[in-house]
Parts: C-alpha cells; structure tokens; sequence
C-alpha cells in the first residue's frame, strides 16, 4: 500500500484529484467513457475543487453517481448531497457530465430509491471512486459495524451518534436533533396492523418477492412527517445523558 502523507489539506485536494484525474482519462481512452463516484463533506472541498480544474477530461463522457443521502432531507436544504454535489462540483465543470446519478432521499419509499440507483450503478461498473472516511471508521454512512456481505449498492440505515455528532461539528445542521437518522411518518391508513399483516401474506403467497415490492403497492400514503423539536432535543439530550450517569452508578453499586 502506497500511503503519503501531506503537509496539508489543499495538497492532499490536489495530489487526489490529480491522481483520479489520470484514472478518468485512461478510462475514457479505454472505454469511451467514464464512471465515477463522488464523496461529500468537508473533507472533500479542496479535492473537487482540484478536480474541476484539472485539463483535458471530456466530462461529457464521464457518467457520475453519488455515495449517500440523508432520508426525507428535501433537494434544497443546505446540508443536502444533492445540493452538494451539483453546486460545489458539477456546477464548476467545464461542460455538463453525460449523466448525473444522484441518491433519491426525498423518495417516499427509500429501499425503492435504493433499489432503482443500485440498477443504474450495475449497469456502469466504477472507474474511480473518490471517497473518505468517516471519524468514526464510517464509509458512505456505513457506520460500524458495517455489513461487509451485502451485495446491495445501496442500503437504508440508520446513522449512530458519533456519525451525527461530525455532522452537527461539520457545521451542516444547527444542532444534533437536526441531524436525520431516519424521520417518523405517520400513513394515512387507520388499519395500520391489518395493513402490514396483509403485505406479508402477500409475499408468503408470491404476489410480491420481497415486502419492499408489497409496500410500493400497497403502502398506504403518508400523511404526517414529525422531526425532532430543536430546543426540546436540547433539553432531553442532556436529560438522557444524566440517565445514562445514574444508570452507571447504579450498576457499580449493585
């Protein structure tokens, strides 16, 4: 394994963009196009930065996809990839890419949205994937322990604390409440229980293959969407971790 080591962000931007850079071009000399995979956060400003600038891509052959999306964040919110991606990069490029592949959080039905892009990045096999790692180990939110025998693309999860808390540091979201795992939603069916039950019955009989198939059929709509109270997830944060001190104390005495 080749690992450098750099004297600083902007270097290590440029060394990485520069090293994708070639693996692009090789890939559109071989094949006619390019495949690629792009990463967010703030570890990635200054090596997209660099990679907008580097010469000679045809970027109307390089098709781009992207690593991971919040679930129910709307296109617009500051914090969002989607928004991410098409103004801090695919905005600076010189010409528009072939196609532009981009998680689908705002999708009703996420293990939909994530079946539909797990189609699309199969039938183009990635050339470079510009990537980083998380502080917590995590890789495109897979955060540990991750399911390294999936053979899924894409997956829905659910984000642990410490990978929420590098987004509240990151400066994304104001606060930890705001940070999404996952949204309650609330379906406007009142035989919520009947519902499911009918869903898997559906499946066991083989009218669906799998109960993801029966909830896009069957699914009732969703008619509420509740997120966490910012000042109230204040207060009950530092409440639980009271909890959590007494529950400590209390096993060490017993």
């Amino acid at each position: 394994m080749d690992v450098q080591i750099f004297q600083d962000k902007n270097s290590l931007g440029k060394a990485a963009a520069s090293c994708g850079a070639q693996y692009i071009r090789d890939a559109i000399k071989k094949n006619g196009h390019a495949n690629i995979i792009v990463a967010t956060g703030a570890s990635q400003f200054e090596m997209l930065s660099a990679l907008t600038k580097e010469a000679d891509i045809d970027w109307g052959k390089v098709n781009i996809f992207h690593l991971d999306e919040y679930i129910g964040l709307p296109e617009d919110h500051p914090a969002g990839f989607r928004k991410y991606i098409r103004e801090r990069f695919i905005a600076h490029l010189p010409q528009k890419p072939a196609s532009f592949h981009p998680v689908n959080g705002s999708d009703p039905d996420p293990e939909h949205a994530c079946e539909v892009l797990g189609k699309e990045i199969a039938a183009c096999p990635i050339d470079v994937a510009f990537v980083g790692i998380g502080e917590n180990g995590h890789l495109a939110f897979n955060d540990p322990p991750a399911d390294f025998d999936t053979e899924k693309p894409y997956l829905v999860i659910k984000l642990d604390e410490k990978c929420r808390r590098q987004q509240l540091g990151e400066g994304w979201f104001p606060t930890l409440a705001d940070v999404p795992d996952a949204p309650i939603r609330v379906v406007r069916s009142e035989q919520t229980c009947a519902l499911g039950a009918a869903m898997f019955a559906a499946v066991a009989a083989g009218v669906y293959k799998d109960i993801n198939e029966a909830t896009r059929h069957m699914g009732s709509d969703i008619e509420a969407e509740y997120r966490p109270d910012e000042k109230r997830a204040l207060i009950y944060e530092k409440l639980y971790k009271k909890y959590l001190e007494l529950a400590k104390l209390a096993e060490t005495i017993n």
